[in-house]
């Protein structure tokens, strides 16, 4: 993604939710090959796996 198209969020979670994603990232890091893992990149991928999700459900409950 384009620098320009991102944004800065600044969110506060616990030490435990936290830690939870600092082991998702090891754990991408260690079982993708597109190189260098960052939080943002690890969020913004479950963020729109998510929004996908909710879509199909919103679909289907129609």
């Amino acid at each position: 993604m384009n620098e320009a198209q991102r944004i800065q969020l600044n969110v506060r979670v616990s030490k435990e939710t936290s830690d939870k994603l600092d082991e998702i990232v090891e754990y991408y890091q260690e079982n993708t090959k597109i190189g260098r893992i960052y939080k943002g990149d690890v969020l913004t991928d479950i963020i729109e796996k998510s929004y996908e999700i909710m879509q199909k459900q919103k679909k289907l409950n129609r």
